[in-house]
């Protein structure tokens, strides 16, 4: 897996125990002795308001077709996680370019870097 890759993964619930399997982004490669990656949250539950952290995924646009969403769904680069990478259940498809540069930049600026 790479960074840029989108991967059905076991996330955790932010308000309880346990994990779902849900779409999300890798933003690191694979890093220690049992290794993990930094993932973000997709969701297909669109947001009233979209917040600075996120950006719409549209898999009917050209741009995000090699997503392999089924529809419409929203990268939450303000849900983090580090997981296990046997957490990672298959890989859907890849974010473009140009997508995958928005996100660099608007992590950097949720992060603050």
């Amino acid at each position: 897996m790479q960074p840029g890759e989108i991967y059905l993964a076991r996330f955790p619930f932010g308000d309880k125990p346990g994990m779902k399997l849900r779409p999300v982004l890798v933003l690191t490669p694979p890093v220690g002795p049992v290794p993990e990656v930094a993932v973000a949250y997709i969701s297909s539950v669109l947001p009233e308001t979209l917040l600075p952290s996120d950006i719409e995924i549209d898999p009917t646009q050209t741009q995000h077709e090699k997503t392999h969403l089924k529809k419409t769904s929203v990268l939450r680069l303000h849900k983090l996680a580090t997981i296990h990478v046997s957490s990672l259940a298959r890989k859907l498809g890849t974010l473009d370019d140009r997508t995958r540069a928005q996100a660099g930049g608007k992590l950097r600026n949720f992060l603050r870097l």
